[in-house]
């Protein structure tokens, strides 16, 4: 297995360790683990293509693997997130059944030998998603009560934000591709 691969699984294994910190009550600066812990396994998504696609490493467990790491990654957080009411949950069924839209669509253009590629509008949206998913870790407004309304305000933006960067960047898509659709007529 190789070193991107490696970190692919890395981010993978990070998942229950982000969780545990996040979710059980009573760990020492748990949110604080879980922050770092997030932040680390986000940007070895970056580090992980960057080494694949400059060495030569590119490789079909990494096309499989490297988003569905990051979707597990994204999702497990967003889901830990709706019983402290930190994000709405319809906002994260938006997210979720766009990874899922945008899955099935990969999935059936790769059955007909082609790939697509992420597109400006899903790198938008994977980046604002990842930002606000940070900001509502560290929960600033907690520790802070004196800013706990800008940051309220701040965290708001972040997540309507996301929600619509999901839906603007799934309207993109489809309509890129909508010659996957016109294969299956």
């Amino acid at each position: 297995m190789n070193l991107p691969n490696k970190i692919t699984l890395f981010r993978v294994i990070l998942i229950p360790f982000f969780l545990i910190f996040y979710m059980v009550p009573g760990i020492p600066a748990g949110k604080w683990f879980a922050f770092v812990i997030f932040i680390v396994a986000s940007l070895s998504d970056m580090v992980d293509g960057k080494i694949a696609r400059k060495h030569n490493l590119v490789t079909d467990f990494g096309k499989f693997m490297d988003p569905l790491a990051d979707k597990l990654l994204v999702c497990s957080a967003m889901i830990a997130m709706i019983p402290n009411k930190r994000i709405m949950a319809w906002v994260v069924i938006i997210i979720i059944a766009r990874e899922f839209t945008i899955s099935g669509f990969r999935l059936v253009a790769a059955d007909n030998g082609k790939v697509i590629a992420a597109g400006w509008w899903g790198k938008v949206k994977t980046a604002v998603t990842m930002v606000m998913i940070v900001v509502l870790i560290a929960d600033l407004g907690a520790d802070f009560p004196s800013i706990a309304t800008p940051v309220r305000v701040f965290e708001l933006v972040l997540i309507y934000a996301s929600a619509i960067l999901t839906i603007a960047s799934l309207i993109d898509y489809l309509v890129k591709n909508k010659d996957v659709i016109s294969t299956y007529k």
